[in-house]
């Protein structure tokens, strides 16, 4: 409590407004910053519908391998990447394979009964547990150490304005699943507090300018520096944001599924936008934990852009012996892997608040899927990839496993975080063996 009265304090003695705070917290010559630890962060980006595995697994072992296609992106980050082959989601249950792959996801646990009818012979409800993002979420905000505005911050792009098994990966207790915020401008607007609606959009600076002119005085001169690239961000940010107003944003795409956002063919820039503003919200330290989902499970985006006009999960039950479907979900991998390499670069390109480094030096970021292949729908070698130097994992390397349960690799993900005193994580029964193995 001690901490946050200071902050009140300091706020009140210098006659500054409260619509400040978001930009001092994270100031190190100020003391909020809590900087005598280094932040560890942790981010999982999942994309749907599987993956074509002779594009995307490195048929070597260790650290000399090749990049396949799915993942060429990454080889400006390839000392950093980790990939992980035959880490399996053994959980089973209600629902198919396409709700337990999103529901057990970061729950390792099963969902619980339901009456969400999909593919299988059983409909499902939500999950039974909370995921592993909120496991680490609510260890980190119960230490005055590493608490931070917002503990975690979920993000999306073009996910179904609907709540069901399919569109929801993260859970804060079973049943208790959280909506990824999904629109930059309702993003911007948690981050910074300044917006009516897109209509009357406002500088979120007007109040504050005084306030940091007053600060200034009081900061070393890094912290200036800091102050000053996260002043020109939001204004940046909210520039881009001016310049989607009337753009079709909101109009109705009739050649979409039922439910999806109508965003489509806006998701390259909806994507930049949401990245942008996540490390933005690290260097601040708003939260130490992320999520990045895009679209969905069975997700059934157009990716008009990269010359595929069919939905991506009609695409991922063609057969293999389809040449032509096989070349379109190569690319439309391919690109949610540069979604990867933007992040990572945008986190290596932003140097760490108060300490060496850039803040890809202290994040990991995990891509994932519900499903290891979208036309066998199977639940084994669901991909795994691990971006960053956050969990102090030995990268550089693809790594192979023998069918190995994903709680366990979610627990390896809790240890690195720094919560050592988890030993099991949803499903005991798959935890056996403790944290997965030959990560560090």
């Amino acid at each position: 409590m001690a901490r946050s009265r200071s902050r009140r304090d300091f706020i009140r003695d210098l006659g500054l407004g409260s619509a400040a705070l978001p930009f001092l917290l994270n100031l190190p010559s100020l003391g909020f910053a809590g900087t005598s630890a280094r932040k560890k962060r942790l981010i999982v980006m999942f994309s749907p519908n599987g993956i074509i595995p002779d594009a995307f697994w490195p048929d070597e072992e260790g650290a000399d391998f090749k990049l396949k296609e799915s993942l060429t992106p990454l080889e400006p980050f390839k000392d950093k990447t980790l990939i992980l082959h035959g880490v399996c989601d053994k959980v089973r249950g209600d629902g198919d394979n396409h709700m337990r792959g999103m529901g057990c996801l970061l729950t390792g646990i099963e969902l619980f009964p339901g009456n969400i009818q999909g593919g299988s012979d059983t409909p499902a409800g939500w999950a039974s547990g909370l995921s592993i993002d909120q496991e680490i979420k609510k260890k980190y905000q119960a230490d005055e150490a590493t608490r931070t505005r917002f503990g975690s911050l979920e993000f999306g792009v073009m996910v179904p304005d609907r709540a069901d098994t399919w569109t929801r990966m993260v859970y804060d207790g079973p049943n208790k699943p959280i909506a990824p915020i999904d629109d930059p401008y309702q993003m911007f607007n948690k981050l910074y507090g300044r917006m009516k609606d897109q209509a009357t959009l406002r500088s979120v600076l007007d109040d504050v300018q005084g306030d940091l002119k007053k600060i200034e005085s009081a900061v070393s001169v890094e912290d200036r520096r800091i102050l000053e690239e996260h002043a020109t961000f939001v204004r940046e940010m909210e520039r881009e944001l001016k310049s989607t107003e009337g753009s079709g944003l909101d109009h109705a795409v009739p050649q979409l599924e039922p439910g999806i956002k109508t965003a489509n063919d806006e998701m390259p820039r909806i994507s930049k936008a949401q990245i942008d503003l996540m490390v933005q919200s690290f260097a601040a330290d708003f939260a130490r934990v992320a999520t990045l989902q895009y679209t969905n499970s069975v997700g059934g985006a157009k990716m008009h852009w990269l010359g595929v006009n069919e939905g991506h999960h009609e695409l991922s039950h063609n057969p293999d012996s389809d040449k032509a479907s096989v070349e379109k979900l190569t690319k439309i991998n391919k690109w949610y892997c540069e979604q990867l390499a933007y992040l990572s670069k945008r986190l290596a390109e932003t140097p760490e608040p108060g300490g060496p480094g850039s803040l890809l030096d202290n994040t990991t970021i995990i891509w994932t899927n519900e499903l290891g292949k979208g036309n066998s729908h199977t639940l084994d070698n669901i991909p795994f990839v691990l971006v960053g130097n956050g969990l102090d994992f030995k990268m550089g390397r693809s790594l192979k496993y023998k069918k190995t349960p994903h709680n366990r690799l979610l627990l390896a993900v809790a240890h690195g975080m720094g919560h050592t005193e988890l030993n099991r994580f949803g499903n005991p029964d798959f935890c056996g063996d403790g944290p997965l193995t030959n990560l560090t």
